[in-house]
C-alpha cells in the first residue's frame, strides 16, 4: 500500500481514565500528543550482516532526504488540522548519529521554508523518553521521529493511558489534507490476543477509535469521527467499561452501548 507514516495518538479517551494510568494524575492529566513514526527507512531496511562465526554482526541505518521530508510534511499537515495549530516535536540522536544529523537538518529546512506558521522543536530521543515519564504534557502536539525511535517511544507512550485496549493507530500512504482521500491501515496497537478470543473480555474501544481515525483521515469525515470519539467518552464516563479499565461490561455490551450512543448523537 505504500504506507510511510504510522500515527499513534497518546491521550485519554475519557477524563476519568487518568485514574488508571501508572503515572500520577497530576502528571498525566491533559496529555494529548500524536506520535508519527516513519515506516520506510532506517535500520529495519538497511543492510545487515549476521554473525558468521566471528562473534560480530552489524546493521546499517540509511535515510534519504525524500523519506524524511515526506514524513515531516505529514506531521506538519496534521498539526495544521487543529485550531490553533499544534506544535511539532522532532526526536533524533543528532549528537551521535549521522542519520539523525541529516534528519534534524531536513526537519529544520522543511519547517522553516514550508510551514513558518508552525512552532517546532527538536529533542534528543533519550531526553524525550525521560520527558515522557516526568512531564509528558511537554510533548503535547505532533511528535515525529524515525522508524527505530518511533517503534520504541510509541510503546513507551502506550503505557500512559493505562490499557492497550484504548489505543488506536493508523498507517497512511499520503497526507490527509481534507481534499484528497488517502489509503491507510487502521488497527488497535495491541496484538490479536488469541488466548482470550471468544471470552468477551476484550476492550473494543481501540478498534472503535481506529474506525474514527479511518473516517477522519481516509474518508474526510471529521465530524463523524468526532461523534464516535464523543460516544466513547460518554459511555466510559457513564461507567460502561471492560475489566481492563475497572469495569464489568463485556466486549459486546460496550460495543452495543457505543453504537446506541452514536445513534443518539446523530439524531
Amino acid at each position: 500500500m505504500g504506507t510511510f507514516g504510522n500515527l499513534r495518538p497518546c491521550n485519554f479517551a475519557a477524563p476519568s481514565l487518568v485514574d488508571i494510568s501508572p503515572l500520577k494524575a497530576e502528571v498525566c492529566r491533559d496529555v494529548d500528543f500524536n506520535i508519527i513514526r516513519e515506516l520506510t527507512g532506517g535500520i529495519y531496511f538497511g543492510e545487515r550482516r549476521e554473525d558468521n562465526g566471528d562473534g560480530t554482526a552489524c546493521d546499517t541505518e540509511p535515510y534519504s532526504r525524500a523519506e524524511i521530508e515526506r514524513v515531516v510534511r505529514l506531521a506538519a499537515h496534521l498539526a495544521l488540522q487543529h485550531d490553533p495549530p499544534l506544535p511539532v516535536w522532532s526526536l533524533d540522536k543528532a549528537n551521535v548519529l549521522a542519520t539523525s544529523r541529516l534528519w534534524r537538518k531536513v526537519v529544520t529546512e522543511v519547517m522553516d521554508k514550508e510551514f513558518p506558521q508552525l512552532k517546532y522543536g527538536h529533542h534528543l530521543i533519550d531526553s524525550a523518553a525521560m520527558l515522557m515519564v516526568k512531564n509528558p504534557r511537554a510533548l503535547n502536539g505532533i511528535v515525529v521521529t524515525s522508524n527505530l525511535f518511533g517503534d520504541i517511544i510509541s510503546d513507551e507512550a502506550s503505557v500512559i493511558p493505562g490499557s492497550l485496549g484504548l489505543l488506536p493507530s493508523a498507517s497512511l500512504n499520503g497526507i490527509p489534507d481534507g481534499k484528497t482521500k488517502v489509503s491507510g491501515i487502521y488497527e488497535p496497537i495491541h496484538g490479536s490476543a488469541p488466548d482470550i478470543a471468544g471470552k468477551g473480555i476484550v476492550n473494543p474501544v481501540a478498534m472503535i477509535l481506529s474506525v474514527a481515525m479511518m473516517l477522519q483521515y481516509s474518508l474526510n469525515l471529521p465530524e463523524e469521527a468526532k461523534i464516535i470519539e464523543t460516544a466513547v467518552r460518554n459511555i466510559i464516563e457513564s461507567g460502561v467499561k471492560t475489566g481492563d479499565i475497572g469495569g464489568k461490561a463485556t466486549t459486546k455490551e460496550v460495543g452495543d452501548v457505543v453504537a446506541a450512543e452514536v445513534e443518539k448523537l446523530l439524531s
